[in-house]
């Protein structure tokens, strides 16, 4: 085939790709469409192993069988070729042969390539070398690939073309698709829990005129009939407290996030999250809620709740360690803080450790990054982080106890937050006095302070029922569940810069 003879998309190409457009030619000249409408299958390899498990070697089963999927070996011997069949439930040997086939099938069955989409139909036999097998009678080519599989023994191995052509991922790399299978379990089983404790599932906007809920710096977008910007949502809460306020009691959203921000193995612009609010409990509640529900998940997707991660045991079973923020701090500098400690102190004890800060943060904000620059990635074992300074929790509620904190937690798991939760700000004028400070906030160039909502506002203002409320992330769930060290791992499609 000539140059001449190449489609403009596929001139400079390997020799193996132009030999498959030249195989493509071949088959529509023999009046054979490479790419076809469907195929009628019966079984799958899954069914099949498991119907036919105890066939002896050698043993024939006398089931007709139809099965479609991608050829991922094929092993040509003179009058019999051997081929991996692979569907979502697994993999397959066929034999082909002159017998079975005829000499123009078997010639066209020879003609195939790794990759090709087929649909066969035949017997399900046992070799004598005790491989389940299905002998051909007929196949149909469904789809012509055109471009060669990574070869068998080095794989996909480039993380960055792994993630950009996930596609190709998942047909050579399994381990992706049962992560993914993973996720889906995992989504499913929340879904079921809490369902199964009387929460309603609801959907709010995703563009949103305010970006509420969480302190980040939001995308921006332009709405041409309404002549306004409009966000792409950072948290779904201030809506989900909305329903509250209607009389909903115990709501949830599985969303999805957007957030202008950094990409790292813990962060991607797009995740998502579980988040669910209730009427008339308070975080300490929230606390036993999530141990149940995460356990349970957990139990039924993975189906242990002690397992290793990322080469180390990770045991999830309750109760799980609940301590105050700041006697962590405390712990990790070696000297008594408090939501008392002096900024100056705090200050002094951050340059004393390296730990960077920006002017105009406060001694709550300052607290709580040391928090996560020096806590943080050493807490393993599941543990419930208590009680954030009122600074950085411009939602939650202030503590009984002492007003400078909020009955806010995080859950902390493997070095990594996994859910944050709090009993719920439902005094509409102190909501009011946080916003204004987290504009003026804004004023002094933290581009990530909470904006003003006033009708967020004007719904409290019709009272709001005392009430917790959590976020946990799904993304982060799954790694733990995978073993996954990179959030990209358990996202289907991450986010990266464009392909040069």
């Amino acid at each position: 085939m000539g140059d001449e003879d190449i489609p403009p998309a596929f001139v400079g190409e390997s020799d193996l790709v132009r030999g498959r457009l030249e195989k493509l030619r071949l088959w529509r000249e023999r009046g054979v469409e490479p790419y076809g409408l469907g195929f009628s299958r019966g079984d799958n390899t899954a069914e099949i192993k498991e119907r036919f498990a105890s066939l002896a070697d050698g043993e024939e089963s006398g089931y007709r069988a139809s099965l479609a999927g991608r050829l991922m070996a094929l092993r040509r011997h003179g009058k019999a070729c051997f081929a991996d069949l692979e569907d979502r439930e697994g993999k397959l040997q066929l034999m082909a042969s002159l017998d079975s086939l005829g000499e123009e099938g078997y010639t066209l069955f020879q003609d195939l390539d790794i990759g090709d989409i087929v649909g066969v139909e035949g017997e399900v036999f046992r070799s004598r070398r005790g491989e389940l097998t299905l002998r051909v009678f007929s196949f149909t080519l469904l789809s012509k690939s055109l471009r060669p599989l990574p070869e068998k023994w080095h794989g996909l191995k480039d993380v960055e073309l792994r993630y950009r052509q996930r596609y190709l991922d998942m047909i050579v790399n399994p381990q992706v698709r049962e992560n993914l299978l993973v996720r889906v379990k995992t989504i499913q089983a929340l879904r079921r829990f809490l369902d199964g404790h009387g929460f309603i599932e609801v959907e709010t906007p995703m563009l949103q005129p305010i970006p509420g809920g969480a302190t980040a710096r939001p995308f921006v977008t332009y709405h041409q009939a309404l002549g306004q910007n409009l966000y792409l949502r950072i948290a779904p809460e201030l809506y989900l407290k909305r329903c509250i306020v209607g009389g909903l009691e115990k709501v949830y959203e599985i969303n999805r996030n957007f957030r202008n921000e950094g990409i790292s193995y813990k962060h991607n612009p797009e995740f998502t999250m579980l988040e669910f609010y209730w009427a008339y409990v308070d975080y300490l509640a929230l606390m036993d809620f999530l141990e149940e529900m995460v356990s349970a998940v957990v139990g039924e997707v993975k189906g242990a709740l002690s397992f290793p991660y990322q080469g180390r045991d990770l045991d999830l079973t309750p109760p799980w360690r609940r301590v105050t923020m700041s006697r962590l701090v405390s712990e990790a500098v070696g000297c008594e803080i408090s939501s008392g400690t002096p900024e100056r102190e705090l200050r002094a004890i951050a340059a004393e450790r390296e730990v960077p800060l920006e002017e105009g943060w406060g001694p709550g904000k300052i607290a709580t990054e040391l928090f996560e620059k020096l806590v943080e990635p050493n807490l393993w074992e599941p543990t419930l982080v208590m009680d954030y300074p009122r600074e950085v929790s411009p939602l939650a509620r202030a503590h009984r106890n002492d007003p400078f904190l909020t009955e806010r937690f995080e859950l902390i798991v493997a070095g990594r937050e996994i859910a944050n939760a709090f009993s719920e700000l439902i005094d509409p004028l102190d909501q009011r006095e946080r916003f204004e400070e987290q504009a003026r906030q804004r004023e002094r160039g933290d581009e990530e302070a909470h904006v003003v909502d006033y009708d967020y506002l004007r719904a409290l203002e019709y009272g709001m029922p005392p009430a917790g409320g959590l976020g946990l992330g799904i993304d982060r769930l799954v790694m733990l569940l995978t073993d996954s060290h990179s959030i990209r791992e358990v996202i289907l499609f991450p986010h990266l810069r464009p392909e040069s």
